[in-house]
């Protein structure tokens, strides 16, 4: 039968016969796709497949608990994300921007299982594959490559291997020659990750894939490619740094506030242990507009530096810009500072950073942030021994946060004794440590009487 063409939503697979501006199932802007396609020929009294044992309802407390296997991968910041290491039968979508190191990741965990592993690469020849095995000293026995982007010529390869897991790098390089689509579209992508997880659940194999992302930052392809699979890896970081983040924004089977951290150098991904270590190197001293933070990414606490700049502009409209922190954010802790304190921050540039691109999405950094405005709209620095931590409300309260006795841990550990927490915290049964003085923060003005010894 003669192709058609039809436009589809990569967020919702809504599916339109001309080009939308807007979807009206989802409701996005600018997502759809032009699709060509083969109408197939209706069948006339198509039987519905018979209902099988395992369709039939069944108790919650009759259901049985499966004893799900994981497979360390050999590297422990990546099974700290995954919750343990790889689940049997699972499906993995690892995404980051081009060059930010997946394939070399997924290559060094080639030579780290001991399992069988099927490499398959859509987008380099074998000689290419084997120096860059080279480079990163692989030496996996047990691990076979193949260059190819038939989903069933990799399906019938995996038959006869066997493999314990199978890499696909990547999922928008692959064809499933029953779709007339173009490699890359929706329907591709979706057709090809359908069979790959079939063969997953099926046969108990555990599927990694590896996907781009476009200028937006998000997943290429259809958005119910991320509903699908187990669990959704965001590799980040700046390529012209040396310091990568792992990210779980979904995940099955385990936690999605853990994150691993990595340096990426001549040999490859090298683990980073201690991330505060790496986070506070390099910090400057005696220098305005500096605090440290105690984050939580999961159950591992983190000390970041948080830097802000507060200029004079010359321009009637003032320049916000933040790097590591949410915008809207920004605003609000500067909205509050100007009504509570009266300070003029509506008459300078402000530019606030997180060292080492780490983003911080926590609320308990609002406090450090707060300081480390007035530190520099005042020109006077905070004590490197200082570290503050705490979510401030529109009335300039300095609220709870969790964790405090993880934090004030690792506060202690990397130096830090003097450490301002909310009023509310510190009224908990704190064991705190020997030599460690906690200042309790009430609201903002108790953040600025930290200033008031500064002569000013």
């Amino acid at each position: 039968m003669k192709e058609k063409k039809v436009y589809v939503c990569t967020e919702c697979d809504y599916q339109s016969p001309k080009w939308l501006g807007k979807c009206p199932s989802c409701g996005k802007w600018n997502t759809f796709e032009e699709e060509t396609y083969t109408p197939q020929p209706a069948i006339k009294n198509q039987r519905v497949a018979l209902i099988s044992d395992a369709c039939e309802p069944v108790l919650f407390k009759e259901m049985e608990m499966p004893e799900y296997i994981r497979s360390h991968t050999g590297i422990s910041e990546l099974d700290r994300v995954l919750g343990g290491g790889i689940v049997d039968g699972s499906v993995i979508l690892l995404a980051g921007e081009p060059g930010i190191g997946k394939s070399t990741l997924l290559m060094q965990i080639c030579s780290q299982i001991p399992s069988r592993i099927l490499y398959v690469s859509g987008e380099e020849s074998k000689g290419q594959l084997k120096l860059r095995g080279e480079r990163l000293g692989v030496c996996g026995d047990d691990t076979y490559f193949m260059t190819e982007t038939n989903v069933d010529t990799i399906l019938q390869s995996a038959d006869k291997l066997n493999p314990s897991i199978i890499i696909i790098d990547s999922i928008q390089t692959m064809i499933d020659p029953s779709c007339a689509s173009i490699p890359g579209s929706v329907n591709q992508v979706k057709e090809c990750a359908t069979k790959f997880i079939a063969k997953a659940k099926s046969k108990g194999i555990s599927i990694i894939l590896v996907g781009h992302v476009n200028k937006e930052g998000t997943i290429a392809g259809p958005k119910i490619l991320e509903h699908m699979v187990d669990a959704v890896l965001y590799f980040e970081g700046e390529r012209v740094q040396s310091y990568r983040i792992i990210r779980a924004i979904k995940n099955r089977f385990g936690s999605t506030n853990e994150i691993g951290v990595f340096e990426m150098t001549d040999t490859g991904l090298t683990e980073v242990p201690n991330p505060s270590e790496m986070l506070l190197s390099g910090r400057p001293t005696g220098v305005s507009g500096s605090c440290a933070v105690c984050v939580m990414e999961g159950s591992r606490p983190l000390i970041a530096e948080i830097q802000a700049l507060v200029t004079p502009t010359s321009y009637p409209a003032p320049r916000r810009t933040s790097n590591g922190v949410d915008y809207n954010r920004l605003c609000l802790l500067l909205a509050v500072l100007e009504k509570r304190l009266g300070l003029k921050f509506s008459q300078s540039d402000i530019y606030v950073n997180v060292v080492s691109g780490l983003r911080l999405d926590e609320p308990s950094v609002d406090l450090a942030v707060a300081l480390a405005l007035i530190s520099s709209i005042k020109d006077i620095p905070i004590p490197q021994n200082v570290l503050a931590m705490g979510e401030i409300g529109l009335a300039g309260e300095c609220r709870t946060i969790k964790d405090v006795q993880k934090r004030l841990n690792e506060s202690y550990r990397l130096g830090f004794d003097t450490i301002a927490i909310p009023h509310k915290s510190a009224d908990e049964k704190l064991k705190i440590p020997k030599d460690v003085s906690v200042i309790p923060i009430q609201n903002v003005y108790d953040a600025l009487l930290l200033f008031k010894n500064k002569n000013n």
